[in-house]
């Protein structure tokens, strides 16, 4: 029978907090780099780690001490919702000891713990990384290649004002538009990636406590709001600046001033363009996450039960 965990019986006080058997642990500081491993009581933790001295090729699961475990770090129980035996936790974490196959992207530490505690095989520092990587590379690659259809789309081409025009407006008749069309259809694509990569971040986690949970869907919502934005947000700067309107002096016009606050001319202000929805994407998503984060009280990683070791 599960048991929650505040109905554990049983636990090792220490410093004020109580640790209970099958508790997952995380030494480490707030929004930092953090080593994970299972609490076995007594003052035990059943990590993957390497020992002292030895590269992660020699990683392997083991049991330490608490001290040990630490490292000196600040320790916290990383909460899950629902109701987890610990018992079935610690047979978990006890069937792997000795066992190596570490791997920093596909069997670290947090990989470990999570599954004795869930049965997942989840590691969210290397979801972390993956988003952000993704985001960072996603508007990047769309300003470039961007640029590029761009330049060899149309009936005139080149990076000339002309062939750029020209270039948009045959990604415009796509969809049955113009020019103004062909800036939106070409960002859509770089925009719907990054909303994929942030939807995979924060997906819908069952065992994540509700405040982080909700957090997730907060940050799934602006991602998908922040490609719309940043679509919409694009035409509006076209229009603003420059000539004013849409026409094709002002499409071209409101494109160079673009790029001309990157020291650059149109060239520079359409791979803006194409780039804004998967950029904008990315940072509502983030920011609408911390800020339901923040409002619910919560950390992403620890409801913190702070341990300091000494």
């Amino acid at each position: 029978m599960s048991t929650p965990r505040d109905q554990r019986a049983g636990g090792d006080p220490l410093h004020g907090v109580v640790l209970r058997r099958g508790d997952h642990l995380r030494a480490g500081y707030p929004r930092g780099v953090h080593h994970d491993g299972i609490y076995y009581g007594n003052g035990y933790v059943i990590h993957l780690t390497a020992p002292a001295g030895a590269g992660k090729a020699g990683a392997h699961v083991r049991m330490d001490t608490l001290a040990v475990f630490a490292g000196g770090r600040p320790v916290s129980v990383r909460p899950y919702a629902g109701a987890h035996d610990p018992e079935a936790i610690i047979a978990r974490a006890v069937s792997r000891l000795g066992r190596g196959d570490y791997h920093l992207i596909f069997n670290n530490c947090q990989h470990f713990a999570r599954w004795c505690a869930t049965g997942e095989h989840v590691s969210e520092q290397v979801d972390s990384v993956a988003a952000t990587t993704g985001t960072i590379a996603t508007p990047a690659l769309a300003a470039s290649v961007g640029i590029n259809v761009v330049g060899s789309a149309g009936l005139v081409t080149g990076l000339s004002g002309p062939g750029i025009m020209s270039g948009l407006a045959s990604y415009g008749a796509l969809v049955g538009g113009g020019a103004v069309a062909g800036l939106v259809v070409l960002g859509a694509g770089p925009g719907l990636v990054s909303v994929a990569i942030m939807n995979r971040a924060m997906r819908e986690d069952g065992n994540l406590p509700r405040a982080e949970r909700n957090a997730r869907a907060a940050g799934r919502a602006g991602s998908a709001a922040g490609a719309v934005a940043g679509s919409a947000g694009a035409i509006a700067a076209v229009s603003a600046f420059g000539v004013p309107g849409l026409s094709a002096a002002g499409i071209s016009s409101g494109l160079a001033a673009i790029g001309s606050a990157v020291g650059g001319g149109m060239a520079a202000g359409t791979m803006i363009a194409v780039a804004a929805p998967a950029l904008v994407a990315a940072v509502l998503g983030y920011l609408a996450y911390q800020l339901v984060l923040a409002h619910k009280g919560d950390t992403p990683a620890v409801q913190a039960q702070q341990v300091p070791i000494h």
